[in-house]
């Protein structure tokens, strides 16, 4: 450690260049069994273009079949390779190896990671002996020449290897965009040889995840792709990005072309190693079909920049609807909103205020109504749009939610008749959900719509265990220009939490949510909606959470209602703040 001389400004080293990485070494001449074995399974988790040397420990017809590229096997730590059982005829010409772990997660041929509970996982490697190449030693060696499917790699390897990126499509019918979790490789990908920028553009073009699907669309004409024999994509010195496509896109309008181009904006902005102020889509042969801006293209976003930190709303100890400036330094003082909700007349248990901050539903402080009321002028209260005639105020309607398009949604807890509602424009008949996965002893404890309008966080309790599940919003026009909405194919989004307390969305693709594994502690962690999760996406502690809120970006703070600590904010970089002793319902707009 210096102790004289002067201070000096450096350049800090890239992140990137202190990861960990793993190089491939080929089988040596005349290595037994074992070590072709282990000398393979360290070989998929490296770089090695093709995996060209992961095929060295395969048989011929072994090494032009495998595919790591069909899908890749999570497991908690790395696979367990067992002992084969050695026959006592030294001639043997075949062995099977089993190898065995935890099995967390898949991710399939489109990047898209899925979650699971832990089970056991259990296959196996079988080998052979076959004609040494160069004909030395006794002629023989040992190769796999079955083996399990794609890659099997632990979960560390994985997050070493893999990062996540947010494709983007626009929602079915609308005009603004929707985010698709997937997975890509760090560095150059082993099998198309591209390097990052370029993956995440292919993965693009390649059109949404199967789960996303039904609900969203590319403005990308059906088989456009990058320009053949295109594996790099850099940007120039004014931060464009040119991206040559193939002949599919050859005769797009400059309308289209545009969106084409957002969809590129928003997909990219998440490789922060790179910065891209433009893209530039050019036809096969060169020319240009568009050029299109970051600030063109949040004209697509689901949640328009307002250049302002989002505004914190929450229920007093009275049932006032306050709103809570959280964005300073210093914790300021709540003030009461407008109309009936800020004046008491209508007592609140729970709230939800709209995506524009200029209306807010309230549910009753018995829980059985759901009432409308405007949050910046006097207006008196509309009647009200969902009643529950459950006995017990827990089993009545949950806490309501806003979706980007203005509709309102809500659950109704009450055994006899479990249900989803939503209420469109929020001023319109409460239309109920068609929940086909919604049984008898099953029920909605809590739920919130992502800003896209398009898929739905799920607080679900089945035989007493709450969990998280992410459900798709199907919409379609029924008879009389009715809507027909449905909630479907609900997937776990955090399988290893054995309970899930409160869940809040915290941008396109993330969830903030409070839950505990089995014999674990509470934690209020960052989770993706495809249930994926890293190494800092937990928060500080804090005791006894009952409500948590996000804002869609990260210049305002979390909010969350503690037992013991009430009303606390959590800043960037700092630790939970106290801020209003006696309240309830903390929310952003949505």
């Amino acid at each position: 450690m210096p102790d004289r001389g002067d201070v000096r400004q450096v350049r800090a080293s890239n992140p990137g260049d202190s990861q960990v990485r793993v190089y491939a070494v080929q089988p040596r001449e005349g290595a037994a069994p074992d070590e072709i074995v282990d000398g393979f399974l360290e070989a998929m988790t490296s770089d090695d273009a093709g995996f060209a040397t992961a095929r060295k420990y395969l048989t011929e017809e072994a090494a032009l079949t495998w595919k790591p590229e069909e899908r890749i096997t999570v497991l908690s730590t790395a696979p367990d390779r067992k002992q084969s059982d050695q026959p006592e005829d030294r001639d043997a010409r075949e062995l099977t190896y089993p190898i065995s772990g935890t099995q967390i997660a898949t991710v399939d041929a489109r990047h898209a990671y899925q979650p699971m509970s832990p089970a056991d996982f259990s296959r196996s490697i079988h080998l052979v002996q076959v004609d040494a190449e160069d004909g030395k030693g006794n002629g023989k060696e040992w190769r796999i020449d079955r083996l399990p499917p794609g890659l099997v790699l632990s979960e560390s390897d994985f997050q070493r290897n893999y990062r996540s990126i947010n494709k983007y499509y626009f929602a079915s019918g609308e005009d603004w965009v929707v985010a698709d979790p997937v997975y890509i490789r760090n560095r150059q990908d082993p099998v198309t040889r591209m390097d990052p920028v370029a993956q995440t553009v292919k993965a693009l073009l390649e059109g949404p995840t199967n789960w996303l699907k039904p609900v969203v669309d590319s403005r990308f004409p059906t088989g456009t792709a990058l320009k053949k024999g295109v594996t790099t994509l850099a940007t120039d010195d004014q931060s464009t990005l040119k991206v040559p496509l193939n002949d599919k896109a050859e005769h797009v309008g400059r309308e289209q072309c545009r969106r084409m181009a957002a969809q590129l904006l928003f997909t990219l902005a998440d490789l922060q190693s790179v910065r891209i102020e433009q893209v530039e889509l050019q036809r096969s042969n060169g020319s240009q079909l568009c050029v299109g801006s970051k600030a063109q293209a949040e004209e697509f976003a689901p949640v328009r920049e307002s250049g302002r930190a989002e505004n914190a709303f929450f229920v007093d100890g009275h049932g006032t609807l306050m709103m809570l400036p959280t964005g300073g330094k210093e914790v300021g003082s709540p003030s009461a909103t407008l109309g009936p909700f800020g004046k008491g007349l209508a007592p609140l248990r729970s709230v939800a205020v709209s995506r524009d901050e200029s209306r807010a539903a309230g549910v009753s402080h018995d829980g059985r109504q759901l009432r409308v009321a405007s949050i910046i002028s006097d207006h008196e209260p509309k009647p009200a749009k969902v009643i529950s005639s459950a006995v017990r105020p827990q089993d009545r309607l949950s806490a309501p939610s806003w979706d980007g398009r203005g509709d309102l949604w809500v659950a109704d807890r009450n055994p006899l008749k479990p249900q989803l509602l939503m209420v469109p424009d929020g001023e319109g008949t409460a239309v109920p959900v068609r929940t086909p996965w919604l049984g008898s002893g099953t029920r909605v404890e809590a739920l919130r719509v992502s800003a896209d309008g398009v898929r739905v966080a799920l607080l679900l309790n089945e035989q007493g265990r709450t969990t998280l599940q992410i459900g798709r919003i199907e919409r379609q026009e029924g008879p009389g220009g009715r809507p027909v909405v449905s909630v479907v194919d609900p997937q776990f989004a955090a399988p290893r939490l054995e309970s899930v307390s409160a869940v809040s969305w915290a941008g396109p693709s993330r969830l903030v949510v409070v839950g505990k594994e089995a014999g674990g502690v509470e934690q209020v962690r960052y989770i993706q909606t495809d249930g994926s999760t890293s190494a800092t996406s937990v928060l500080p502690g804090l005791n006894e959470v009952k409500e948590v809120a996000a804002p869609h970006d990260d210049r305002s703070p979390v909010v969350a209602n503690s037992q013991s600590d009430g009303i606390v904010r959590l800043a960037p970089g700092a630790s939970w703040q106290p801020m209003i002793k006696a309240g309830a319902s903390p929310v952003y707009p949505g």
